[in-house]
């Protein structure tokens, strides 16, 4: 029998009606495909680890489910992604998932990759194109010029750390978002927090 993980259990139960069958059966073809796999949550979602490293994972959102793996040599998305996270697009029936044979195949593929030692496409092109460090806003120079801290703390992140940050205020649309993103990415940035420090721990 699988161990499953509670937190997965109300994961599911938490999510909207439609997606529940869904979640259960990837969650249920996966440890098919792959009894060895361990559940757990990273980023407030399920996902399912072989190896000591990601397998797989999946997520519910109010219309539709993702689904995906780690490398994204597991499976060929043919213009399936529509824009949605994971490699198979949108799914909100089971009929938008490949049938159980592709599933299993698609998985064990997977779990061959991790143990192989394969790295994901994008993780390889990161490692060879290293950006270079973002250039700061006027309004988040003078910000940090006037705190101290969160200078110190900002000029010793990495550049992609640095990067969310321009990008996440950069991006605002509307003014007062943006004062309002500034102002928290200062107060975070003190605290010596990263864009996204709510999910490093998850």
């Amino acid at each position: 029998m699988p161990t499953l993980d509670p937190r997965i259990d109300a994961y599911i139960e938490g999510a909207p009606e439609f997606a529940q069958p869904l979640l259960r059966h990837w969650r249920a073809q996966v440890h098919a495909a792959c009894p060895e796999v361990e559940e757990t949550m990273k980023w407030s979602r399920p996902h399912f680890m072989y190896g000591g490293k990601i397998l797989t994972g999946m997520s519910a959102f109010k219309a539709h489910c993702g689904f995906g793996f780690w490398n994204d040599q597991a499976v060929d998305e043919s213009d399936r992604k529509d824009g949605a996270m994971g490699q198979l697009g949108r799914v909100s029936t089971l009929k938008d998932l490949p049938n159980q044979r592709e599933l299993r195949v698609m998985i064990k593929r997977a779990a061959e990759l991790i143990a192989s030692g394969a790295k994901p496409p994008r993780m390889a092109q990161r490692s060879a194109e290293r950006k270079p460090p973002p250039e700061i806003p006027s309004d988040l120079a003078a910000a940090l010029k006037a705190n101290a801290a969160a200078r110190q703390v900002f000029e010793g992140f990495p550049p992609g750390a640095q990067r969310e940050y321009v990008e996440w205020i950069i991006e605002a649309k509307k003014e007062e978002t943006r004062l309002k993103r500034l102002v928290q990415a200062v107060e975070w940035i003190a605290e010596g927090k990263r864009r996204n420090w709510k999910y490093e721990n998850c």
